[in-house]
């Protein structure tokens, strides 16, 4: 069971730090005084950040600009090349992974394919050691530059611990997942679910951006909702939040993975569009019995022709979905709901459409008013991505944690090998 944790004047700064941080890089160049405005910190603050920042080598000095009647103003940018980041993102059938600069700019990619026999701790963990192998080399970056690993894994996730409580796509319960990674990856590791690496993607660089409330629906083997609350991640008293998927939405219904009847993943997760289809078209030469991703992409492209039976399929999907996402407005009042993950993404304008149509009819007037819905504008991995992002964050969290008398061990929803001096 989770418990609130006091913040400490150290997690104050790392949050200020990453803030700071995130602004610069989307922003970049900018002013400390355009950083303070964006931030509501103040300008000594602002200041002395930035200072932190430029001696880690992560931003960089990139000249002045011009203000009204007063001195001109130093502007900052990222240093993309001031180090290097990875997001792994491990799904029932896949794993995928990308390298990034600084600048969150995708270096290289790697994938390995997960099979349904392939379901033991250490099978995955061999195929993310791979392929964040491969990105490395195929980057050709030093390992030194590699500020830490991001690693998003379905289900319950304990980032205190590191350990997998519950992924249901595998049956695993109290898997000490962090451990075995750190037996095969040497460098700092960082650990959660992602429905929260989707919201963070979408916060930095989506659909999301400049908005105080969003929510992103994840549409993929799994189902669930990223939170977006007051400006930041909500993950709730034991990271737990965001299990939308596994809300009931017909009573006594279809079995669910999780082992409960009728919840949303059973009807617009990738088996449950399955299921669907089965209904529907029980010999459609749509349907891949064994195959979720050859089944979706079949969908997607009967839709664009016009296929009676894939454009049902997709109707019927976006009622259940429509009648959940009106749950989730009439909930969280956000402004913006971004579809999401790669089914979403598959059957895309398609389904928005629907869905659109669908919560029109479930929502209340004054939420729905509010809230648009879109898909992710997000061009990679959005998974990916925002392990990345919790990479990044680790390592400033780290900042403050190294001395330079001794290597210390990073531990704070961390596992990693020891931080050599500053």
């Amino acid at each position: 069971m989770g418990h609130p944790v006091k913040r400490t004047s150290r997690d104050i700064r790392t949050a200020n730090r990453y803030e700071v941080l995130r602004q610069i890089i989307a922003e970049s160049p900018t002013s400390r005084q355009e950083l303070a405005a964006a931030t509501g910190l103040s300008l000594a603050t602002v200041a002395t950040l930035v200072g932190e920042l430029l001696d880690l080598g992560m931003i960089t000095e990139v000249g002045f600009e011009d203000s009204a009647g007063g001195r001109p103003r130093g502007l900052v940018a990222v240093n993309a090349s001031g180090g290097a980041l990875i997001g792994v993102d491990i799904a029932e059938t896949y794993v995928h992974v990308e390298l990034f600069d600084l600048g969150l700019n995708v270096l290289a990619r790697a994938d390995e394919d997960v099979r349904a026999s392939e379901s033991l701790p250490e099978q995955v963990v061999g195929h993310v050691a791979t392929a964040v192998g491969s990105v490395v080399t195929q980057a050709g970056i030093e390992g030194a530059r590699v500020l830490g690993v991001g690693v998003s894994v379905p289900g319950q996730v304990d980032r205190a611990t590191g350990i997998s409580e519950y992924a249901p796509n595998w049956d695993w319960h109290a898997v000490p997942l962090l451990d075995l990674l750190t037996e095969h990856i040497a460098y700092p590791l960082y650990l959660d679910n992602p429905l929260r690496a989707s919201a963070v993607a979408e916060l930095w660089f989506g659909a999301a951006r400049g908005r105080g409330n969003a929510v992103v629906v994840n549409l993929g083997t799994g189902v669930g909702a990223g939170l977006v609350l007051g400006g930041g991640l909500h993950r709730g008293v034991s990271n737990s939040a965001g299990e939308w998927g596994h809300t009931t939405m017909v009573l006594d219904g279809r079995l669910c993975r999780c082992g409960n009847h009728g919840c949303v993943e059973a009807y617009v997760g990738a088996r449950g569009i399955m299921m669907n289809l089965r209904e529907l078209s029980p010999d459609s030469a749509l349907l891949h019995p064994e195959d979720q991703t050859a089944t979706i992409d079949a969908l997607a492209r009967g839709v664009a022709a016009g296929d009676p039976v894939a454009r049902q399929v997709v109707h019927e999907t976006a009622r259940y979905l429509g009648a959940g996402v009106a749950d989730l407005v009439n909930l969280f009042n956000p402004e913006v709901v971004v579809l999401s993950s790669w089914v979403g993404i598959a059957l895309g304008e398609p389904l928005l459409r629907e869905v659109r149509e669908a919560v029109a009819r479930h929502a209340l007037p004054r939420p729905l008013a509010a809230t648009e819905i879109v898909l992710s504008p997000i061009p990679t991995d959005p998974v990916c991505l925002g392990a990345a992002t919790f990479a990044l964050e680790g390592a400033l969290q780290a900042v403050g944690q190294k001395n330079g008398k001794r290597a210390t061990p990073v531990r704070s929803g961390t596992r990693t090998t020891a931080t050599p001096p500053s």
